[in-house]
């Protein structure tokens, strides 16, 4: 498999679903904290849900591609990178609607 086939098989559109998910995470928060009256709580909560169980098949499906194809660890290696980030995010996210 050639640089350019893995990184458009999976690289990219992982990377745009980590980048979806940071930035629509963001935008709900700025929405909740701009107007508490809204209270956008569950729909931020039902994205959240959404948002993991999409960004645990990504993840999934990298390392899929990790255990698979030895010579391109690296770059699936911050891949998967990339998508757990949004972990420590929305932690940081969280406490900051619930406190």
């Amino acid at each position: 498999m050639t640089r350019q086939q893995y990184q458009s098989a999976t690289g990219i559109t992982s990377t745009r679903i980590a980048l979806a998910s940071f930035g629509i995470g963001t935008v709900l928060l700025i929405v909740q904290m701009t107007y508490p009256h809204f209270n956008f709580l569950f729909g931020g909560l039902l994205f959240v849900l959404t948002a993991t169980f999409v960004n645990l098949i990504v993840l999934a499906n990298l390392v899929y591609h990790l255990c698979i194809q030895h010579n391109h660890r690296d770059y699936y290696l911050v891949k998967i990178l990339i998508v757990l980030a949004n972990i420590p995010i929305t932690i940081v996210y969280l406490k900051i609607l619930f406190n």
